[in-house]
C-alpha cells in the first residue's frame, strides 16, 4: 500500500510543503513544545501561513502513515470482521417504494453471522436505493486498538498523534476495512448462494422423467387461449393448435372435442399442463373431461420456457414455429426427460436458486455447468436421439465435437456401435476414452454398447464369460451367472476391485438410470388461488426452491409458500437440505396468509413427511466434512432442548 501509486491526498499535498519532518517530530512524541517546532515550518511561500497550518499539514501526514501500517490494517481487519455489525437502514424519502424491504428497514447484526440470503437481500436493497447499509465495530474499539500502537505519552505531541488517529480512522482506515468487510461477506455469501443454487440444479436435472411416452402439451393462459402441442415418443411435434376453454372466450365444449380427439388419435399417455398464469384452471378442464382412455394428467414446471423459446437453439429447432409454440414443446419434453431439455438452456433460468443475479457470475456458471455435466454423465446418453446440446455436456466433447457428432448422424443415419464415434471429426482417441462410458446405443450390436462397461473394459468381460463357458449375452441381467464370477483372479495393477464391482453392477442393470420412478402428482382441488387459503389447511405441495432458511413449495396458487427452516420437522434442522429437496413431495398447513404482499407461511410439522430419497451416486460425490463446533452444538440443542 504504501508504493501503491495514488491520487493527490492531503497528506501529498503537505510533503510538498515540507511538513514530513514535523509530522514524525511529532509522532515520536518526546517533546512537549510542539508549537515552538512548528513554527519553524511557517512559510508563506509554501501555503503554510501559521502554526495551525502546519500542525494540521503534519497530522494529514501522521493520518496517512497510520492508515498504512500493516500491524494496524491486519488488527482492524480482524475487528471489523469479527466485532463488526452490518446496519441497515430504509431511506425516508423511499419508505413507501421499499415495503419488500420492510425487514431491513431497521435492521442491526454481526456481520460474521450475517446468513447469505439476508446479506445479499441487504445489498440489494442498497442497490436499488432502498436501503443504506453500514458495517463497523464500535468505533471506540477501533481508535484504541490504533492509539494502543500509535500513542505513547499524554504531552502535547501525544495530543496531536491522538487527532490524528481519530482523523485516520474515520477518513482512511474506516471506508477502507468496510470496503475489504463487505467484499469477504460478499465472496463467502455468494459460494453459499452458489451452493444452495447447485444442489437444487441437481436435483431438477435428476427428476425422474416420465420416459418415451406420446405426450400432449399445454402452456395455458386466458386471453390468448391454451396453446396446444402434440409429440411422439421421441419429442418430436407432430402437431399443434389453440384452444379456449376458460374465460373470457370459455369454449369449453369445443376445447373438450379438440383434445378428445387429439389423444385418441396420437394415443397420448400423458399431458403436460405448464404451472404458469390458468394452470390450475386448465387442468380443472382437462380432469373433468371423459376420455376413452385417461391419460396421466400432471403439472409441469415451466420455468425458463420462455428463455429457451427465444434461443437460438429453439429457432434452430422449430424455425417455422412461433414463440408459443416452442414454449409449449419444451414443457411437454420437460416431462417426458428433465434433464435432455433443461441442459437447452441456461441454468441460472430455471429459479432454483437465492439472489442468483446478484452473485459472481463467473463462480455460478462454473458451478452449474459441472453439476449440468455430473448429471448428463451420471445419466448416460442415448447416441442416437440426443440433440447436441445435451451430447456437449458428455465429458471430453464439447459443444463442437457435438455438432459434428449430430451432422455424422444426420449424414449416415444411427450408430450401430460406439466403436464408429471414431469416424466423427475432431473425436480422436484420447476423446473416445473420455466419452465412450457415458454413451449408449439401444439395439447395438455388441450389448456392452447399451451399458455403461467402457470399451476398454470390453475384453475383460468377454473373458469373464469365457471363462463361465458361456456369451455376454447369458452375463446381463443375470445375476446367478454374475456372482458365479471370482472377482479376486480379474484383480490387476490397472484394474482394483471397486472398478470390478462396478463392472458388475453394471452387467446386472445395463444403462440403469439412476434417477427415481416417475410418480405423477395432483394439488388440492378447489384451491387455485391464494384467495381460496384459510389458515389452517392442510394440503399438497411441491418443493420448488431449497435455501438456507427454508423451502418453498408450489401448493398450486400460482404463488409459492414458505416452509421456514424451523417449521420443516418436529425436531431440529440446521439445514433444509437434509429435511428436503427440489421436486419432493410434501404435505404442509397453512399457517399465516398476506395476501396484499403475496405472502404464504406453511408448516410440515406434526405431518407425515418423509426424508428425501438421496441419490447415491451423486452423494458420493461430497467431500466429507468434519463436524464443526456450532454442527455439534446444534446437534445438543435438537436433542436436549435450548
Amino acid at each position: 500500500l504504501p508504493y501503491k501509486p495514488k491520487r493527490k491526498t492531503k497528506a501529498s499535498v503537505a510533503r510538498e510543503k515540507g511538513l514530513e519532518p514535523l509530522a514524525l517530530f511529532i509522532l515520536n512524541q518526546n517533546n512537549n513544545d510542539i508549537n515552538t517546532e512548528a513554527e519553524k515550518y511557517i512559510n508563506l511561500e509554501n501555503g503554510v501561513e501559521n502554526i495551525e497550518q502546519a500542525l494540521q499539514g503534519a497530522r494529514d501526514i501522521l493520518a496517512e502513515i497510520i492508515n498504512e501500517d500493516i500491524d494496524t490494517r491486519e488488527q482492524l481487519r480482524n475487528l471489523f470482521w469479527n466485532k463488526g455489525m452490518i446496519s441497515s437502514k430504509v431511506l425516508k424519502s423511499k419508505i413507501e417504494e421499499a415495503q419488500k424491504y420492510k425487514d431491513y428497514f431497521e435492521w442491526n447484526e454481526p456481520i460474521a453471522k450475517t446468513p447469505s440470503h439476508r446479506l445479499l437481500a441487504m445489498r440489494r436493497g442498497e442497490k436499488e436505493g432502498f436501503l443504506s447499509l453500514d458495517i463497523a465495530p464500535e468505533e471506540e474499539n477501533a481508535i484504541r486498538l490504533i492509539e494502543r500502537k500509535f500513542l505513547k505519552g499524554s504531552n502535547s505531541a501525544s495530543h496531536q498523534v491522538e487527532m490524528a488517529i481519530k482523523d485516520s480512522y474515520k477518513r482512511l482506515l474506516k471506508p477502507s476495512m468496510e470496503t475489504e468487510t463487505r467484499l469477504k461477506s460478499k465472496l463467502l455469501a455468494d459460494e453459499e448462494a452458489i451452493k444452495v443454487f447447485a444442489d437444487n440444479a441437481k436435483e431438477l436435472f435428476m427428476a425422474a422423467p416420465l420416459g418415451q411416452k406420446s405426450v400432449l402439451a399445454i402452456d395455458p393462459g386466458f386471453r390468448t387461449g391454451c396453446k396446444v402441442a402434440c409429440l411422439d415418443q421421441q419429442g418430436k411435434l407432430i402437431y399443434h393448435t389453440t384452444i379456449y376453454p376458460t374465460a373470457p372466450s370459455n369454449k369449453t365444449a369445443e376445447s373438450e372435442v379438440i383434445l378428445k380427439d387429439l389423444v385418441d388419435k396420437f394415443n397420448i399417455e400423458a399431458i403436460a399442463i405448464g404451472n404458469g398464469t390458468a394452470s390450475r384452471e386448465t387442468e380443472a378442464f382437462v380432469q373433468k373431461i371423459q376420455f376413452k382412455k385417461k391419460p396421466t394428467v400432471v403439472i409441469v414446471n415451466e420455468s425458463g420456457a420462455s428463455i429457451y423459446s427465444a434461443s437460438e437453439v429453439a429457432r434452430e429447432e422449430f424455425p417455422t414455429e412461433d414463440l408459443t409454440v416452442r414454449g409449449t414443446v419444451s414443457i411437454g419434453r420437460r416431462l417426458m426427460d428433465p434433464l435432455a431439455e433443461l441442459v437447452k438452456i441456461d441454468p441460472k433460468s430455471i429459479g432454483v436458486g437465492q439472489y442468483q443475479h446478484d452473485v459472481e457470475q463467473n463462480l455460478l456458471k462454473k458451478s452449474l455447468d459441472s453439476v449440468v455435466e455430473n448429471s448428463v454423465n451420471k445419466v448416460g446418453v442415448e447416441l442416437n436421439t440426443a440433440s447436441k446440446e445435451l451430447l456437449s455436456y458428455v465429458s471430453g466433447l464439447g459443444p463442437i465435437i457435438a455438432k459434428n457428432i449430430v451432422e455424422y448422424r444426420n449424414e449416415n443415419g444411427a450408430f450401430s456401435s460406439r466403436k464408429e464415434l471414431k469416424k466423427v471429426p475432431r473425436l480422436g482417441d484420447k476423446v473416445f476414452e473420455q466419452a465412450a462410458g457415458f454413451i449408449r446405443i439401444a439395439n447395438a450390436k455388441n450389448p456392452l454398447d447399451q451399458s455403461a462397461v467402457h470399451p476398454e473394459r470390453y475384453d475383460l468381460v468377454n473373458q469373464m464369460a469365457k471363462d463361465l463357458g458361456c456369451k455376454v449375452e447369458e452375463l446381463i441381467q443375470n445375476s446367478d451367472k454374475t456372482k458365479q464370477i471370482k472377482l479376486e483372479q480379474y484383480i490387476s495393477d490397472s484394474i482394483g476391485l471397486p472398478t470390478l464391482k462396478d463392472i458388475i453392477a453394471e452387467l446386472e442393470k445395463p444403462g440403469r438410470d439412476p434417477r427415481e420412478q416417475f410418480e405423477a402428482f395432483s394439488f388440492e382441488s378447489g384451491i387455485n388461488e391464494i384467495s381460496d387459503l384459510k389458515i389452517g389447511m392442510q394440503l399438497p405441495g411441491i418443493i420448488t426452491n431449497v435455501t438456507k432458511f427454508g423451502a418453498f413449495v408450489d401448493i398450486g396458487v400460482h404463488q409459492d409458500g414458505l416452509v421456514h427452516i424451523s417449521q420443516l420437522s418436529d425436531s431440529f434442522v440446521s439445514d433444509p437440505n437434509t429435511v428436503v429437496k427440489v421436486n419432493q413431495k410434501v404435505s404442509v398447513t397453512v399457517t399465516e396468509l398476506d395476501i396484499p404482499r403475496k405472502r404464504i407461511a406453511l408448516s410440515m410439522k406434526g405431518l407425515q413427511n418423509f426424508a428425501p430419497k438421496v441419490n447415491k451416486s451423486l452423494e458420493a460425490e461430497k467431500p466429507k466434512k468434519e463436524a464443526t463446533m456450532e454442527d455439534k452444538l446444534a446437534m445438543l440443542k435438537g436433542k436436549f432442548g435450548k
